[in-house]
């Protein structure tokens, strides 16, 4: 749909987005009486948001749920050549569910999750951690406790492949006292994994 990010959402394309976002697999002929459409009109608008990169229908969990303990970690680098570092390092990190570049004395932010209590302490201060890169000046890391509004993430479910021989950090679990000492279930990635993902 040339011209979505020019005109922006109309009322149709916001009935939509909505219903979608409540649940994501309402029929196309619930969508079409919604908006006034038939199943096909709403289908066509529907693949045009698609098609354009406005929406991504998608499996979101709740880390209550599945028993996953979430935390943002504030960090501040020493410039854009750390920044991009640990984006490299973290593109593949199934713990990893968002990192934010921002403007601010702490320029990323990103939400990760972890299997327990213990794992995230691990994920917080071993090698694994994003805080461990080289270039980060600072960083403070917040254990959640509640998500509210929308108990939802879009945790990366589709990168704990458990057949990887190396973590995507290139951390390896197995010389880690943590993980040693039962402390940490690994890296969701690896054929060592001990955890639920």
């Amino acid at each position: 749909m040339k011209g979505m990010r020019d005109k922006g959402m109309d009322d149709v394309d916001r009935k939509l987005i909505a219903r979608l976002q409540i649940d994501g697999r309402t029929t196309f002929e619930e969508l079409g009486h919604i908006t006034g459409y038939t199943s096909m009109g709403a289908k066509k608008r529907v693949g045009r948001l698609l098609e354009s990169g406005a929406i991504k229908v998608s499996a979101l969990l709740s880390p209550k749920h599945l028993g996953l303990c979430p935390a943002i970690v504030l960090m501040e680098t020493d410039g854009p050549e750390a920044m991009q570092r640990l984006l490299r390092r973290f593109e593949d990190c199934p713990r990893v569910v968002h990192i934010f570049t921002t403007i601010g004395g702490y320029n990323m932010i990103a939400l990760v999750v972890a299997e327990n209590q213990s794992t995230l302490e691990s994920i917080s201060m071993e090698k694994c951690s994003l805080r461990s890169e080289r270039g980060i000046r600072r960083s403070e890391f917040y254990p959640i406790r509640d998500i509210h509004y929308s108990p939802f993430v879009p945790v990366r479910e589709y990168l704990a492949r458990r057949d990887l021989s190396t973590p995507p950090c290139n951390v390896d679990c197995r010389s880690c006292r943590r993980y040693k000492s039962k402390e940490c279930v690994g890296c969701p990635a690896t054929e060592y994994y001990r955890g639920p993902l």
